[in-house]
């Protein structure tokens, strides 16, 4: 049987297609890096602080805005937070963080009152006040339809970066948002991470 060239090309193109859940990692890609100039490294916590005057966010806490749980992410002014840790979908060899790569962020707290996980997640649709917010109760791995709540990624922003939800471990899922984390301030004056056009510049502490 013979093939024609556009058959190959077409072919090779079909089995050269990224597998579900990767994302790009490679040396073109620029790390992440703390506020030390370090490289941020999986599995090591930080603390994620606004960069810029303290009314434009806080240290990161947990706590609970609506419900009692699960528990939602929220800035705290004139408080560093609590340390996080993030995971990449595909874990490099040299264990850097890299921007515009899909990863699960946790914080290190050792428990809370709430039956949930740590791990972010991006909620329901919030119809009273028209917002997605970052909550808890995610999951770390297992990229797919089932957890593509659970992705975010950090990007390069001005001279320094932001977070975004806009995963491409699910290509294919129905649900899908491609926006920046900022922060929604609700009626008594707490601030909570949430999807919106303004995103909240942030920089990575050590712990």
């Amino acid at each position: 049987m013979k093939i024609t060239m556009l058959a190959f090309v077409l072919l090779f193109a079909s089995i050269s297609e990224p597998i579900l859940g990767a994302a790009p990692t490679g040396s073109w890609l620029e790390a992440v890096h703390d506020t030390s100039g370090r490289r941020l490294r999986v599995g090591t916590n930080y603390y994620i602080v606004p960069d810029g005057p303290a009314q434009y966010g806080g240290g990161l806490d947990l706590a609970s805005i609506g419900e009692e749980c699960p528990l939602d992410v929220v800035a705290v002014e004139g408080y560093q937070g609590q340390s996080l840790s993030f995971t990449p979908v595909n874990t490099n060899k040299k264990g850097a963080v890299y921007v515009s790569t899909d990863l699960n962020i946790e914080f290190s707290i050792a428990e809370t009152n709430c039956p949930q996980s740590i791990v972010w997640k991006l909620a329901d649709y919030d119809y009273s006040v028209g917002q997605r917010f970052v909550t808890t109760g995610g999951a770390i791995g297992n990229p797919g339809r089932r957890t593509v709540r659970n992705w975010f990624k950090i990007e390069e922003y001005e001279d320094a970066y932001k977070l975004v939800y806009c995963p491409v471990v699910c290509r294919y899922c129905k649900f899908f948002l491609c926006k920046d984390i900022g922060l929604y301030v609700n009626s008594g004056g707490n601030k909570s991470l949430a999807v919106t056009d303004t995103p909240l510049k942030v920089q990575f502490q050590r712990a």
